[in-house]
């Protein structure tokens, strides 16, 4: 018997979205229209706040304290999406900007925590499932050298990251940026296979400037980030609702024959950057 004043929807799949930042919020609130939701993020006071409006909204979403860069705490959101399952749709948001920490903080977030959070779903998933994980323009903007890339491609591996460490001439959290924006796109191109034989999906998208409090924070810090949004062909950032577009349609069965991919969502920056003075 559904209990009264509740917005429950046990019919629905289940999804998670894992961040609850501006976009993990904006991201939670679209999947909650077809889905149940799960969304996860470290602080768990505020999580159970953004959850409890959500639900205020009539919406089926579930607050759950997560620290992706945790092994014991990615097991336990884990499990809980098991009893609850089967997982539909996962969309990872978490992630740091270079201004919210440094090297190292940047790398056991951005590199470990996302490696964490595809390994747990990864054993969630199923026939039907897809993941979409959010990675960024940087992605594109720099070429590893085959060391530091092989490195990347094993972000689990004992003392990954110092090891990298050795092989850098300097480190700063805006390379932390832009080389575990680089692991992510390319972690969801060489687990496709794997993720294909339990017919699930894996893909990656690359917003480029994204008007979000985190954008803003960064366009202080970073003198770049003008020359970005001068070179940007649609001439101004992407809105929340436009890349949770992108998010929405590649966890749908309308991109059933999508996997192993990253969708840039720049405004055409990188084609402007590729092809300046053509």
């Amino acid at each position: 018997m559904a209990t009264i004043g509740s917005s429950e929807r046990p019919d629905l799949p289940l999804a998670a979205v894992i961040g609850s930042g501006g976009l993990g919020l904006v991201t939670a609130r679209r999947l909650a229209q077809t889905h149940r939701v799960v969304i996860a993020s470290r602080n768990a006071v505020a999580i159970e706040e953004r959850a409890a409006a959500l639900r205020d909204e009539g919406l089926d979403v579930t607050g759950v304290a997560c620290d992706i860069t945790d092994g014991e705490s990615v097991a336990a959101l884990a499990a809980m999406l098991r009893a609850r399952g089967p997982l539909r749709a996962c969309a990872h948001v978490a992630a740091l900007s270079p201004s919210m920490g440094d090297w190292r903080t940047l790398m056991h977030t951005n590199l470990t925590g996302t490696a964490r959070i595809e390994q747990a779903m990864f054993a969630l998933a199923g026939a039907g499932t897809a993941a979409v994980f959010v990675g960024s323009l940087a992605s594109h903007t720099l070429t590893p050298a085959e060391a530091i890339v092989s490195l990347l491609d094993d972000p689990l591996g004992d003392g990954t990251i110092e090891r990298i460490e050795r092989l850098m001439p300097e480190t700063s959290s805006l390379l932390a940026y832009q080389l575990s924006k680089f692991a992510l796109k390319r972690m969801c191109e060489r687990r496709a296979a794997a993720w294909g034989t339990r017919g699930a999906r894996i893909v990656s998208i690359s917003p480029g400037l994204v008007a979000t409090p985190m954008g803003a924070l960064e366009f202080r810090n970073q003198p770049v980030k003008h020359d970005l949004l001068a070179a940007t062909p649609l001439a101004r950032e992407a809105t929340m609702p436009e890349i949770v577009d992108a998010i929405e349609f590649l966890a749908s069965g309308r991109a059933s024959f999508i996997t192993g991919v990253d969708l840039l969502v720049d405004g055409g920056v990188m084609a402007a950057m590729r092809h300046r003075g053509s």
